[in-house]
């Protein structure tokens, strides 16, 4: 087995972003740090801050703002089961049920064939119908 972790104190936010699979791409995670939606300790940061551990990090994403806490610093980018190890997640429960349900939502939209284009309202209104299915009124009983 590799040995992940650093034995130095501190790393680029950016780069820890990345690492733990906060972020898909250290472009992304640099972005967020420069857009000031990456904080630490309270503070907005540049991309090139250090965090070390037991450093509170604040990320909004996607509209929802997420908190952690680094329990790790790695070298380089790790499998997600070794990432999970590295931070401790400290978001709250309300926001976190709030990503699920927008995350969730997402997967339960009406996937449609590429090049078919927008639906027109007869296809509208039968989707809703099929979608509304197992709903019903106490007046159609």
């Amino acid at each position: 087995m590799q040995v992940y972790i650093l034995p130095e104190s501190k790393t680029r936010i950016d780069k820890w972003l990345w690492t733990v699979r906060i972020f898909k791409s250290r472009t992304i995670a640099t972005d967020a740090c420069k857009a000031g939606k990456v904080k630490i300790n309270g503070s907005e940061i540049k991309p090139s801050a250090s965090v070390s551990r037991l450093d509170k990090i604040e990320v909004r994403k996607n509209g929802f703002n997420f908190q952690f806490e680094v329990k790790e610093l790695l070298k380089n980018r790790v499998p997600a089961p070794i990432a999970k190890e590295c931070f401790q997640n400290n978001t709250p429960d309300s926001e976190l049920e709030k990503y699920n349900d927008w995350f969730n939502g997402k997967k339960s939209s009406v996937l449609r064939a590429r090049g078919t284009g927008r639906p027109t309202k007869k296809d509208r209104r039968s989707m809703d119908d099929f979608s509304d299915f197992d709903e019903f009124d106490e007046e159609e009983i």
